[in-house]
C-alpha cells in the first residue's frame, strides 16, 4: 500500500481544520502555510473534501473551510477514500474483483487480508484521535514494535 501525497496532504489539511474547529472557517492559505502544502494542490484537495461531504466552505472575507462534522466522527479512512478512492487496490482494482488460478490462487485471500488490516487501522483512527495525540491502543502497540520502524 502506498499513501499518495494527495492523501497525506488531505489528512494534514483535515487535521488543521480539526484543531481550529472552534475558531470559524480557515483559509486555504493558512492551511497551506501551516502544513507546507502547495496552495494550488491544496485547493483541489479541499474541493474533493467538500464534494465528499467532509468539509464545508464559505466565500468572502470571513470565509474559508471547516469540517462538515465533528472530528471524532471522521476517520482517516474517510479522508483517504474521498481524495484517492479505495484504500487498497491491486493494479488499480479492488481485491474482491480479482481472480487467480493455479499456484497464484492463494494471493486473493492474502490481498483481502491486507485490505482488511489496513481498513481496520485507518477506520479505527479519527481526526480527533490524532489532533488530541491519543491514538487507539492497537495503533500505538503496532507503532511501538521496533520492526515497524525498520526498512527491510
Amino acid at each position: 500500500m502506498r499513501i499518495s501525497a494527495r492523501a497525506d496532504y488531505a489528512v494534514r489539511a483535515a487535521l488543521e481544520l480539526a484543531v481550529r474547529q472552534d475558531g470559524g472557517p480557515v483559509k486555504a492559505e493558512a492551511i497551506a502555510t501551516a502544513q507546507d502544502i502547495p496552495h494550488k494542490f491544496l485547493e483541489g484537495i479541499l474541493g474533493d473534501l467538500r464534494r465528499g461531504g467532509l468539509v464545508t466552505s464559505r466565500r468572502g472575507g470571513n470565509g474559508g473551510y471547516a469540517l462538515a462534522r465533528a472530528a471524532d466522527t471522521i476517520t482517516v479512512a474517510d479522508v483517504i477514500r474521498t481524495v484517492d478512492g479505495p484504500i487498497v487496490s491491486v493494479r488499480g482494482e479492488r481485491p474482491t474483483q480479482l481472480a487467480y488460478t493455479g499456484p497464484a490462487e492463494p494471493l486473493l485471500p492474502l490481498w483481502v487480508a491486507v485490505r482488511a488490516n489496513v481498513r481496520k487501522i485507518l477506520e479505527g483512527v479519527t481526526l480527533a484521535d490524532i489532533a488530541e495525540g491519543t491514538l487507539p491502543g492497537p495503533v500505538r502497540e503496532l507503532a511501538a514494535e521496533p520492526a515497524a520502524w525498520e526498512n527491510p
